[in-house]
């Protein structure tokens, strides 16, 4: 059985300061990058580092984002967890070094900002006629960001003939006037055609062929509708972060987890490489895993 330092992370410290030369500063980041990840893995207790697993790491990764850690932050706890198994591996404490296969630090750092199905809810409830002048524009602006995961700027550039709401999809023009069809859903359509019938044409003072529109009957900006989505976020007390872009990644992410093909996703998204698409799979682990043991021969 293998014999696991006392205490491993002074060890480790020790190695990095006698033969990496490694500055005070970046030595002490690691230690409390390390110390945390400890105190996470442990959850009280000294941690069994044999039993740490790859996923687990990613865990840890995805709750040092969760709780507001910048970019660099979070990629440097990588590279100090990485490194210490390396070293643990190394110097025979553990027989394999569980971090050798995880993917880039540039990928977690990256995960979107995702709304769980129950914030979306409270989100685009928000909109009340007792307290917001055009609440039905404003509901059916959220409801097309989650229901089409259009981006803020597609949202404005929308127009009466974007949206065909017989057959129940929208037009989106997107990056580089590159055109695609997404379909929307009834919820969606319902939130359209209540605003079309009672507040559009009360804001239809210049005949626009937009869509969605301000109180002055000009077509509304990514800037307002980024404003938008920021006033109803904090009344439903959602994230602060939540921003429109997050509510595309949130149509995205609800997609997979319902069984969606990743192409599938890809076109309605917009995306030129699968690759950018890709992302979701991550913030949807469960679903990897479940179609994983259910598909796998020896899973």
């Amino acid at each position: 059985m293998l014999q696991v330092a006392a205490n491993p992370i002074d060890a480790f410290l020790d190695y990095l300061t006698v033969e990496c030369g490694l500055s005070v500063n970046t030595l002490q980041a690691y230690q409390r990058d390390l110390e945390r990840f400890a105190a996470f893995v442990g959850a009280g207790h000294p941690p069994a580092w044999a039993d740490v697993t790859g996923d687990r790491v990613i865990e840890f990764l995805m709750a040092e984002k969760a709780r507001g850690c910048a970019v660099a932050t979070v990629c440097r706890a990588l590279v100090a967890v990485r490194m210490f198994f390396r070293f643990m591996s190394a110097e025979g404490h553990l027989p394999t070094d569980v971090t050798e296969h995880l993917e880039s630090p540039r990928l977690w750092v990256t995960l979107p900002e995702v709304l769980d199905r129950k914030a979306v809810d409270r989100l685009l409830s928000a909109p009340d006629a007792g307290h917001d002048r055009w609440p039905l524009r404003d509901k059916a602006v959220l409801e097309v960001l989650y229901a089409t995961g259009a981006r803020a700027s597609e949202a404005a550039d929308l127009t009466l003939a974007s949206v065909n709401r017989e057959v129940g999809y929208v037009h989106c023009i997107g990056k580089g006037r590159k055109e695609r069809i997404v379909p929307i859903g009834r919820r969606a359509l319902e939130a359209i055609d209540a605003y079309l019938a009672t507040e559009r044409p009360l804001l239809d003072r210049r005949q626009s062929p937009h869509l969605f529109l301000t109180h002055s009957g000009r077509r509304m900006g990514r800037e307002t509708l980024w404003r938008l989505v920021k006033k109803y976020a904090l009344r439903a007390g959602v994230s602060p972060r939540v921003s429109p872009h997050s509510l595309r990644h949130s149509f995205a992410t609800h997609l997979l987890e319902g069984g969606a093909d990743l192409r599938a996703v890809q076109e309605m998204l917009g995306h030129v490489d699968i690759g950018t698409t890709q992302i979701y799979t991550h913030v949807d682990q469960s679903r990897l895993k479940a179609i994983h043991r259910k598909y796998h021969p020896r899973a």
